[in-house]
C-alpha cells in the first residue's frame, strides 16, 4: 500500500502542476476564440489553376469586407452584418470565379468550426473553436486561406489601438508571442481537438 501510495503521490503532484501551468492558457485562447471573427476560403482543389483563383476570390471578398466589417464594434455586430450580407460575398466571389473563366460553383455561410493553431504575419491564433465567413468554391477539397475580419487584422484600416479595444492585455500577449508559448499552443492544440469531436 505505502509502494502505490509513494507512486501515486508524484504522479497526483504533476498533474496538478501541469493544470496549473496549462489551465489559464487554455482559458484566454478560448476568450480569443469568442472574440475572434475568421473568414476561411476554401480552394475547389490543390491544383494550381484553383489556389490561383482562391487567392483572387480572396481579393474580391477582401475588398467588399472592408465596407462590410471596418465599422464593427463587436463579434455580435460582426455576425450580423456578415449574415446580412452573405449574398454580397457569395455574388462577389460567383462573379470573380465566372470572370477568370471558370463555372465552378460557390457556397458563403457563417459557420462555427474548429482551427489548428495559425500563424498571420506577426500574430498567433491559438486553436479552438472560431466564428467564420466560410467560402467553398466549387469542391472545395484544396488548401485553404483564411484571415481575420473581427479584429479586422487583414483589413488595412485596422490599427494596434482598435485590437487593444477588442482584446484584453493577455489576450494580445498571448497572439503577439507565439514562439515563447509554443508548448503550450501545441497543448491546447490537443485539448481543442479532443473537446471540438464532443462539440
Amino acid at each position: 500500500m505505502n509502494k502505490t501510495i509513494k507512486i501515486f503521490v508524484p504522479i497526483f503532484l504533476l498533474l496538478l502542476l501541469i493544470s496549473a501551468y496549462i489551465t489559464p492558457f487554455i482559458e484566454t485562447s478560448e476568450r480569443i476564440s469568442d472574440d475572434v471573427f475568421r473568414l476561411h476560403i476554401l480552394a475547389n482543389s490543390d491544383e494550381e489553376h484553383d489556389q490561383s483563383l482562391k487567392l483572387k476570390v480572396r481579393d474580391a471578398v477582401l475588398e467588399k469586407g472592408q465596407r462590410v466589417f471596418t465599422d464593427c464594434r463587436s463579434l455580435e455586430e460582426t455576425i450580423s452584418s456578415c449574415e446580412s450580407n452573405l449574398d454580397l460575398f457569395q455574388t462577389t466571389a460567383q462573379d470573380c470565379i465566372n470572370q477568370n473563366g471558370y463555372s465552378y460553383s460557390v457556397k458563403a455561410y457563417v459557420d462555427r468550426e474548429y482551427f489548428n493553431t495559425r500563424e498571420y504575419e506577426e500574430i498567433t491564433l491559438p486553436s479552438g473553436i472560431y466564428n467564420a465567413l466560410k467560402i467553398e468554391i466549387g469542391e472545395a477539397k484544396g488548401h485553404n486561406w483564411w484571415c481575420v475580419m473581427f479584429p479586422a487584422i487583414c483589413l488595412p484600416a485596422v490599427s494596434e489601438n482598435e485590437m487593444n479595444d477588442i482584446l484584453d492585455e493577455e489576450e494580445m500577449d498571448l497572439i503577439s508571442k507565439g514562439s515563447k508559448f509554443e508548448i503550450r499552443f501545441k497543448i491546447v492544440e490537443v485539448y481543442e481537438k479532443i473537446k471540438s469531436k464532443f462539440a
